[in-house]
């Protein structure tokens, strides 16, 4: 099957035609063996496990990835941060409370190995990462192999699929999106699903043109008018620039949209006719930002508890009614009722939160008590959420401090 180059329709997930459904159990690589555990994982995978060198030589003086002998050796570098994960992220907890609990969820668009996510785990936070299926071929598998969440995707013309307002902060570090084109449609879905009081990051080119152009290989002039698109995309969402130096930049979501939006009523921007911003499975993307409901507003300025405490402190969107049939009471039942279940499987698998399982998936998340109930250090759950479920609860994981994803079964 072919498909457009046109806004990475090419890169997207498509339904094969019936007769290339494969309809077998797909073997692992020859030679695979147990992954490390955790924190060895982090910075060593077996080379069985993901046969692929070519980004040990097309990133190697990035310090992304090492082939050593039999295993790859990840030192923690990146294409943004040549002196380490660690450095990057004490630069951005200078501006961003990293710290205190008051981020805990990351969205991280073009990952690459995912070294940003499997750094902020020490500092208590957890990234959702996605990178497409490119020429780099196994940069989403090595990041599972490193024991960190991500999944293969690409920001092209349907939404991604996670709720709104699910993220504390979202970062992209040269992942090639063209954030100011297309009248800032791809900004406009990172306004989706970021929080109010949200942060994002932008690493790379187009920030700091006027030092870098040259080393880039790119024209001034281009580089000058995306940046401007970009500023431009961020002052109609109404976000407030809060660092700039070197080639970082980062913005923040506004807590409170009402003043924003009397200015963008003035404006020309259209505002979306759906009245429900989690309805995102294979829904295009377009060109319109989405007015707050009256519900909503009763919470989306209030802050969050602080990791851990949000873990069971009840989420806003039980609290102000937002999920159909799920009340406080209902919501502390269910998480009581998973903590005596996950404490029978323990019994039964004392393997459990051992180290043994890094990563575990929920195949029907619910509110998320399994995984509430199953949080250590040691290991992380991927909370799936069905398309089709009766009600959509994934806001609700998010706001326990968890990940996850929509998926049609």
């Amino acid at each position: 099957m072919t498909f457009p180059r046109d806004n990475m329709i090419y890169r997207e997930r498509h339904c094969p035609p019936e007769e290339e459904k494969l309809h077998c159990l797909i073997p692992a690589p020859k030679g695979y063996v147990t992954p490390f555990p955790w924190p060895k994982s982090r910075d060593y995978v077996p080379y069985a496990n993901a046969p692929y060198k070519s980004l040990t030589v097309e990133k190697a003086i990035q310090n992304w990835v090492q082939y050593e002998g039999n295993v790859f050796r990840f030192p923690g570098g990146g294409t943004q941060f040549p002196q380490g994960a660690d450095k990057y992220i004490d630069q951005l907890a200078s501006v961003i409370p990293i710290k205190n609990g008051t981020v805990r969820t990351l969205l991280d668009t073009g990952c690459g190995v995912a070294s940003l996510g499997a750094y902020l785990w020490n500092r208590n936070v957890i990234a959702m990462s996605f990178a497409p299926r490119d020429s780099h071929e196994a940069q989403v598998q090595f990041a599972l192999e490193r024991g960190v969440p991500a999944v293969i995707g690409v920001l092209g013309t349907i939404k991604v699929p996670y709720p709104s307002r699910a993220f504390d902060m979202a970062h992209c570090s040269r992942c090639l999106i063209p954030w100011g084109a297309n009248d800032g449609k791809y900004l406009m879905e990172v306004d989706r699903v970021l929080r109010p009081g949200g942060y994002w990051i932008l690493s790379g080119p187009p920030i700091h043109w006027k030092v870098n152009y040259k080393a880039w290989e790119r024209p001034k002039e281009e580089l000058q008018e995306e940046q401007r698109q970009i500023e431009e995309a961020a002052k109609m969402l109404c976000w407030e620039k809060k660092y700039e130096k070197g080639e970082i930049a980062i913005w923040q979501k506004r807590m409170d949209g009402d003043s924003c939006h009397s200015k963008q009523d003035k404006s020309q921007v259209t505002f979306c006719k759906s009245s429900d911003p989690d309805d995102v499975w294979y829904v295009s993307l377009n060109i319109q930002l989405r007015k707050v409901s009256s519900r909503v507003k009763k919470f989306s300025s209030s802050e969050l508890k602080n990791f851990p405490e949000r873990l069971y402190a009840v989420p806003p969107r039980v609290s102000s009614g937002s999920v159909r049939g799920v009340s406080a009471e209902k919501y502390q039942e269910d998480s009581n009722e998973w903590k005596k279940h996950v404490k029978a499987y323990k019994r039964i698998n004392r393997l459990l939160d051992s180290g043994r399982y890094r990563n575990i998936m929920d195949m029907n998340a619910g509110l998320g008590g399994f995984a509430a109930a199953l949080q250590s250090p040691k290991l992380w759950v991927m909370n799936v959420v069905p398309s089709i479920a009766e009600r959509s609860t994934l806001g609700v994981i998010y706001e326990r401090g968890l990940i996850g994803i929509y998926h049609d079964w």
